[in-house]
């Protein structure tokens, strides 16, 4: 699983010219906050089996500072995670 930063956020290759920063915006939360996120969402992917090869998380920041992720997917992994989905949701169904 790819959990590379967005355009500006990629660690070592931070690029401050890169973002627009706005005075008085704590971006640095929401980054932290979504690449939590990011992470948790990672490790539930690869505990249901879907290859990391197939999938892109990228933590950042609205322009709000509020975080986000970006969640990229091969056509296959696609796939592989509506099915997954749609397993959860009928046994979710079923529960109830």
């Amino acid at each position: 699983m790819d959990r590379s930063g967005d355009a500006g956020f990629g660690g070592a290759q931070f690029d401050p010219d890169a973002v627009l920063w706005v005075r008085g915006v704590d971006y640095l939360t929401g980054w932290r906050d979504a690449t939590r996120a990011a992470d948790e969402l990672a490790d539930a992917l690869s505990a249901a089996g879907v290859e990391a090869a197939g999938a892109k998380l990228r933590a950042g920041t609205d322009t709000d500072g509020s975080g986000v992720v970006r969640f990229e997917l091969s056509p296959t992994t696609t796939r592989r995670v509506a099915g997954l989905v749609r397993a959860a949701a009928s046994r979710g169904r079923n529960a109830g």
